[in-house]
């Protein structure tokens, strides 16, 4: 569904005052969705809305389904539009490869790792995905320089150091999070990591395969021991997690599906974190260069409140980083906001005994497409 529109306000509007960041405004309006959507046997698989603003730039939204393509097929996806639209070609320079066989689960299948991201859970429920939504939410945005990532850094024993920031930003922020919201010291507490798992496969999946090859590891801890033990713990934790992720761990889970009947992610306990930093540059439509491109995430996304998405970002007094949303109840956010302030600030965490906020929670159900 490919929709056009004309937005009487200029760019600086959409901004607040500041570089461009989610959640944007008015966001239903600028990538028009109909009623029914989610049913996806009777649904479009890609919606488009092209908006141009009274300044002369313009919005390109899309919404895709997770199945047909992930974050690789979308960046060709994306390629291929703007080579077209720049009058360069006829056809795009990378022409799509279906060959979704080549991930098929194998005769007879052999499920060889543990695979706890699909574990069933007492909330778990006939294939839906159980979202707790806070009744208070409230949304943050934190910006990790090289200064607060050389902060965190620094915590670290010296065969940790070498870690990748997004295995140190994952640890720092799932060890924070727990903090805030955690009632139960006992609790299993996870996090799950979008991988993509395009080059882990060998032979390698062929040029312009667009299909979804996202895996999700989880690290998991009971929340005791995540808030109690050094920053290294959590990350020593991601780090093993994510190592897990090579061919015989995809293939692996894609046996999995046909023996446990095509599982959703458990979700109970679970934080998502998805690095979404490499967005190209090179999606210029003839119009100039884009000046923000990534999810836009709406403020009333559900998915927010369990989910962070890693975002590059600079604002306007220049200063370079990544950026991450964050959604917690208001007091579960206050005590996040002093967690991630002592530990990117190298001032020893509070590690605070743990409150009850189940009071502060409400549980809405959604199809397991939401995610």
């Amino acid at each position: 569904m490919f929709i056009e529109a004309d937005a009487d306000v200029c760019l600086s509007q959409l901004g607040g005052g500041d570089s461009l960041k989610p959640p944007f405004p008015c966001l239903e309006e600028l990538l028009f969705v109909p009623l029914g959507y989610q049913d996806t046997l009777n649904s479009p698989l890609l919606f488009i809305q092209v908006t141009r603003l009274k300044c002369g730039g313009f919005i390109f939204g899309v919404q895709y389904n997770h199945t047909i393509f992930g974050s690789h097929g979308l960046y060709q996806f994306m390629l291929a539009l703007a080579e077209i639209a720049r009058g360069e070609v006829v056809s795009p320079s990378i022409l799509p490869v279906w060959q979704r066989h080549i991930l098929n689960a194998r005769d007879p299948p052999q499920v060889t790792f543990a695979h706890p991201e699909y574990d069933v859970t007492m909330s778990d429920n006939n294939g839906t995905l159980p979202l707790l939504i806070p009744e208070d939410m409230v949304y943050r945005y934190f910006l990790f320089t090289p200064k607060e990532v050389g902060a965190l850094r620094e915590q670290l024993p010296t065969h940790l150091r070498r870690c990748t920031t997004f295995e140190l930003l994952t640890a720092c922020l799932w060890r924070c999070r727990t903090v805030a919201i955690s009632s139960d010291h006992n609790a299993q507490v996870r996090v799950a990591m979008a991988v993509d798992t395009h080059g882990k496969i060998d032979p390698p999946l062929p040029t312009g395969y667009y299909g979804n090859t996202v895996a999700y590891p989880v690290a998991v801890s009971t929340a005791y021991k995540l808030i109690h033990s050094p920053l290294g713990f959590a990350v020593d934790l991601v780090k093993r997690s994510k190592s897990e992720v090579n061919e015989e761990y995809i293939r692996s889970t894609a046996d999995l599906m046909p023996i446990k009947g095509r599982p959703v992610i458990s979700t109970e306990g679970t934080y998502f974190v998805s690095d979404v930093r490499k967005t190209p540059d090179e999606h210029d439509f003839g119009w100039g260069k884009e000046l923000y491109g990534g999810y836009a995430i709406g403020s009333q996304c559900a998915v927010l409140w369990m989910a962070s998405f890693y975002i590059s970002y600079r604002n306007n007094k220049g200063d370079e980083g990544i950026l991450v949303p964050v959604c917690l109840p208001r007091l579960a956010m206050n005590k996040f906001v002093v967690e991630i302030k002592s530990m990117t600030t190298n001032i020893k965490p509070s590690a605070q005994p743990l409150q009850p906020k189940t009071s502060q929670l409400k549980s809405l159900i959604y199809r397991k497409s939401a995610l």
